[in-house]
């Protein structure tokens, strides 16, 4: 099976996943936003792929934690920190990350703002942080993607060289 054709399969079983869960998006755009910002945790972050999680962002992406911007401006430079963040979570005894409650709080057709609730566990599905996130989801070239976050994580997080 092709990347696009399994891509194409996880994403029908996240959006199953999300009319299960009550994570009702508004319109059809801010459902493709929704269900990118699922895929990516749950198939990219999740399972440490940096392959996907580097399809579904979109650069320069900028990271605000801790009150300082964090700005990756090309995909290497957000690849440079991912085994160390890899590592800093295997620390914290962290297993997945869980969206608990995802939804679209302001839109246009190719802008989509999302606040996400998660949760990070342990193997045995402990949860150890509960938190708070936003998402800007931006349309380039036709392809949904990550272009900003911002939570109030405590823990492991991913930081670039270049921080304001």
């Amino acid at each position: 099976m092709s990347p696009l054709v399994a891509a194409k399969h996880e994403k029908k079983k996240i959006n199953v996943r999300l009319r299960k869960n009550n994570f009702i998006p508004m319109n059809n755009f801010e459902k493709e936003a929704m269900d990118t910002a699922i895929y990516w945790n749950e198939e990219g972050f999740n399972k440490r792929d940096i392959k996907i999680c580097l399809e579904f962002m979109h650069f320069p992406h900028v990271r605000l934690w801790e009150n300082k911007f964090s700005i990756f401006n090309t995909e290497e430079d957000f690849a440079d920190g991912f085994d160390i963040q890899t590592e800093n979570l295997k620390k914290e005894d962290w297993d997945h990350t869980v969206t608990k409650d995802i939804k679209a709080v302001q839109s246009d057709p190719t802008k989509v703002h999302l606040l996400l609730h998660q949760s990070r566990r342990k193997s045995n599905g402990e949860e150890y942080h509960s938190f708070k996130t936003l998402w800007i989801m931006t349309k380039k070239d036709n392809k949904w993607g990550i272009q900003f976050r911002s939570s109030f994580l405590e823990g492991a997080s991913q930081i670039s060289e270049e921080r304001i």
